[in-house]
């Protein structure tokens, strides 16, 4: 058998054994039923509602077209008025305000559009300013995350403040002595060791390896001990067998002495939660101190970049459209709104601006009323 062949047996054997331990503490983690704490379940965040103004919005564009159509058969005809002296002329108002209303919708209509559409460069349409500019895009939104959002400092100051680390310290105590006071654990555990220890023991090239470790630290302890050197020649002689012989047979007899003397895993085992408890501080910190660098590791904007930089122009719309969808359609209705109100302003230039500045001045002045 070739040396690769032996270590890889050896690593083999080995990872087997701690297989073993991972499935006997598994077992006794699920047996462990009383320890079990109910965990801490997220709520999915809430999807935001939509605004309350969008509702009363959506029907406007379809009324300035009902309104734009209505215009042909009936538009004030011949009327006139007169306020405060000032003549006012109705006729052409309706078609003035819906078509101003309806241009001030597909402005912004086609404003949003062009902000994701088209998705790939054309010759003459160009391209959407969103998927024009997605590795800008990206940049931008990365270091607004890695600055203001998930920043190392503020998942620090979070584990400090939840006490997480603490609290879980804690929790696997109590696992700990719920565990370690099972007697079928401890047996379990005992066989596992006295099997571990032996496996290590009838490997050749684990007795190989401690062998000539031994040795060379004998050497250097002796090299300057002529007396002890000759000792320890004169004894090996006697016995008829080499040094290195003399330690693998000492190798052999460590599964006998473990076994005979594997009640020191009944007192680790009452000492365990009495260590963990009394040096409680020192792990939180040395846990802390783990998790802190961890962190300090972690480009939080490198992550984000490098995730959104791999998205397409469609998926990466998508996103930003579910993000922002209610909004956008807002400021799309809003623009017909707005579009009416301008309607007025070209019909009465004077009269509108005049009525629309009280208007504006009223709703100001009781919102910061309101305000204070």
């Amino acid at each position: 058998m070739s040396e690769l062949q032996k270590k890889s047996e050896h690593s083999g054997n080995e990872e087997n054994h701690f297989a073993k331990l991972g499935t006997i503490l598994s077992s006794y983690l699920e047996f462990d039923e009383d320890s079990k704490e109910k965990s801490t379940v997220l709520k999915p965040a809430q999807k935001p509602k939509s605004p309350a103004i969008l509702r009363y919005l959506k029907p406007v564009p379809w009324f300035l077209i009902g309104l734009f159509l209505f215009s042909f058969f009936w538009d004030f005809p011949g009327y006139t008025a007169t306020l405060f002296g000032y003549p006012l002329l109705f006729e052409g108002l309706l078609r003035i305000i819906s078509v101003s209303g309806m241009i001030g919708f597909l402005t912004n209509w086609i404003a949003i559009t062009m902000l994701f559409r088209p998705l790939n460069k054309r010759p003459l349409l160009g391209q959407g300013l969103v998927p024009a500019h997605k590795e800008r895009i990206a940049y931008r939104l990365a270091t607004a995350v890695s600055d203001d959002l998930i920043n190392p400092e503020l998942i620090k100051q979070k584990i400090g403040e939840s006490k997480a680390i603490s609290r879980y310290r804690e929790l696997a105590l109590r696992h700990v002595e719920r565990i370690t006071a099972k007697k079928e654990f401890r047996e379990d555990l005992k066989i596992w060791i006295i099997d571990y220890v032996k496996s290590m023991t009838e490997n050749p090239e684990f007795k190989k390896s401690v062998s000539s470790h031994l040795l060379h630290e004998l050497d250097d302890a002796l090299k300057d001990k002529i007396l002890e050197r000759a000792a320890l020649k004169t004894y090996t002689y006697f016995r008829g067998q080499s040094l290195q012989e003399f330690i693998e047979e000492l190798l052999g007899k460590v599964p006998l002495s473990a076994e005979k003397n594997i009640g020191f895993v009944e007192d680790y085992l009452d000492d365990l939660p009495k260590t963990i408890q009394a040096n409680s501080k020192q792990i939180d910190e040395l846990i802390t101190t783990a998790v802190f660098k961890l962190i300090n590791q972690l480009n939080v904007q490198h992550l984000v970049e490098e995730n959104l930089r791999k998205y397409d122009e469609q998926k990466l719309e998508n996103m930003i459209r579910n993000a922002t969808n209610e909004q956008l359609k807002t400021i799309q209705y809003l623009g017909a709104v707005l579009g009416t109100i301008g309607g007025f302003v070209i019909w009465e230039p004077l009269l509108s601006l005049s009525v629309l500045s009280l208007i504006f001045g009223a709703v100001y002045l009781l919102d910061h009323w309101l305000y204070q």
